[in-house]
């Protein structure tokens, strides 16, 4: 009898907006898009081999098993609690989230393997710990903080160099916003987009930044219409990234005109994404489409009414084989 054992889990883990207005680099909202991932790990054979089956959004990468972003955050989570990576894991992940468009689709994969890793392994590692690491490894924490716990998150760095630590705290968003995502087959490569952005901004610039930060959060909390529109006119991030996205404009507008309180990008793009009363959702959504539509351009539409769970993870039970 062979003494070779699995261990297995599962985990589903959201999409999420980031940059959302004032909130660079620090506000991120889940988005009703997910990623599921199951690990078996395989303890006591001889062979080694990471192996991946991808469906879904990701159905199309071809780059090997050991560099997915799911293998990394795996490995991520063991390094942490210094154990070591084993040598047999076999994964199977399938999206709905499109890849390179500004929705997370990276720190949703760091975090799904983050998870694999403590349910198949035992590791002692907590949410919090979890959506530390991964913000780490992606350098801000706007992403992983809603992949992680769902809803709105806060996160900020509340350290300092290397030892730094994120903590992560959650928004409320008043009952009749929506979030309405226009998602273009377009790519934009988050290098691409980080590379436009500059070194520093002028003073006058960085006070309506902060003031656009406490719109953001304030305006999400109680819906006024004029906070909101008022801190989607991001001053840091998107004058530089909407040459990348030649027809953001038209879509920005068209927004706007249909009901929207105003809308920006999502993430770095190409997804845009406009806040809008739950009534006016609809309409706001096909008039994005179709701007998009005017400049021969197909784009998926997403309205989220309503806050979008925290990842979900379930370890198996293990399982001796013959």
């Amino acid at each position: 009898m062979s003494k070779a054992r699995q261990l297995n889990a599962t985990v589903r883990v959201p999409a999420s907006t980031s940059n959302l207005g004032g909130g660079f680099d620090c506000l991120g909202i889940a988005v009703d898009r997910w990623l599921a991932a199951s690990v078996m790990v395989r303890e006591g054979e001889k062979v080694r081999a990471v192996t991946m089956k991808r469906s879904g959004a990701l159905a199309n990468l071809r780059h090997a098993a050991e560099d997915d972003l799911v293998h990394a955050g795996y490995t991520l989570a063991c390094e942490a609690r210094g154990h070591p990576v084993p040598g047999n894991i076999d994964y199977a992940v399938s999206s709905t989230i499109p890849v390179a468009r500004g929705l997370g689709a990276s720190a949703a994969a760091l975090v799904a393997g983050a998870f694999l890793a403590r349910d198949s392994l035992g590791l002692e590692l907590t949410s919090e710990d979890i959506a530390e690491i991964c913000a780490r490894d992606e350098g801000h924490p706007d992403n992983a903080g809603p992949a992680v716990f769902g809803g709105a998150v806060l996160g900020i760095n509340s350290g300092n160099g290397a030892g730094h630590r994120y903590s992560f705290s959650p928004l409320k968003i008043h009952s009749e916003i929506a979030l309405v995502f226009a998602v273009p087959e377009l790519e934009i490569a988050t290098s691409d987009a980080r590379a436009v952005l500059p070194q520093s901004l002028p003073f006058t610039t960085a006070v309506a930044a902060i003031a656009k930060a406490a719109a953001i959060v304030e305006g999400l909390r109680t819906g006024d219409p004029r906070l909101l529109s008022y801190a989607l006119d991001d001053v840091v991030h998107v004058p530089f990234r909407r040459q990348l996205l030649p027809g953001y404009d038209s879509v920005v507008n068209a927004a706007v005109k249909a009901g929207a309180f105003g809308a920006t990008l999502s993430g770095s793009g190409s997804t845009i994404v406009a806040v809008a009363s739950r009534k006016t959702a609809s309409r706001v959504g096909a008039a994005m489409q179709a701007a998009w539509r005017a400049m021969g351009k197909t784009a998926e539409v997403i309205v989220g009414t309503k806050p979008v769970r925290s990842a979900v993870a379930k370890s198996k039970a293990r399982k001796k084989r013959k």
